[in-house]
């Protein structure tokens, strides 16, 4: 018996494959600005005084670190309908990677924040600068700089975990994958090719983030 591969049987999808890539692609750009911005949020409210927004942000956090992606992704598009509030599959998934995204910038970026010397607020009041200036002049970019390597690994987590969007019918790249492998039976194949899909965006997304930290934070590591 023997066993041949055929790529060439999958060139015929090659349209349904890019378009999947394509949205994966949407899909990590948008969560990963979004997810970085509510992170930046979020160690703000946890890193100050304690105080009632902080710790409901602190109750998110918990809540999104400790279930899983899958899970909480079926609550928002099965669950929150049950309240009225009904998403596509598409808004489903990029609010999903968002949140999800939003918790762990927001932990990995205020241990970035804590290690700050308190010497630097100090310096910083003295100069007269408001509170808010202060973070996002003087505390925010050593502390991003100190955290950029774990913060990209985590972009390129999340990234990856966007295949799952396919349980609920998102057209991404894993979905193509699962349609191509119905249609032709190549199951080798057309994972093989995935895979590697996957790999090549893992990346240049890891190099796209090197040199956008080291064009606005210095950060010449991830």
């Amino acid at each position: 018996m023997t066993w041949q591969l055929n790529f060439s049987a999958l060139w015929p999808y090659w349209p349904e494959l890019l378009s999947g890539l394509l949205v994966t692609c949407q899909l990590t750009v948008l969560a990963t600005l979004g997810g970085i911005a509510i992170g930046i949020l979020g160690a703000a409210l946890r890193s100050g005084r304690p105080s009632l927004p902080g710790r409901l942000w602190g109750v998110y956090v918990e809540a999104i670190r400790n279930t899983p992606f899958v899970v909480q992704l079926f609550f928002i598009v099965f669950g929150l309908p049950g309240l009225g509030l009904k998403l596509t599959a598409g808004q489903a998934a990029l609010l999903a990677m968002l949140i999800n995204l939003g918790a762990y910038s927001t932990e990995i970026i205020r241990a970035g924040i804590q290690v700050t010397p308190k010497g630097q607020w100090e310096a910083a009041r003295v100069l007269g600068l408001t509170r808010t200036q202060t973070f996002l002049r003087v505390i925010l970019p050593p502390a991003l700089q100190r955290i950029y390597p774990a913060l990209v690994s985590q972009c390129i987590i999340v990234m990856l975990g966007s295949s799952v969007v396919s349980q609920v019918s998102y057209e991404e790249l894993t979905f193509a994958a699962n349609l191509i492998q119905s249609r032709t039976f190549l199951s080798f194949e057309v994972y093989l090719v995935t895979t590697l899909c996957y790999l090549a965006l893992s990346i240049l997304m890891r190099q796209l983030l090197l040199l956008a930290g080291r064009r606005f934070l210095g950060s010449a590591r991830a």
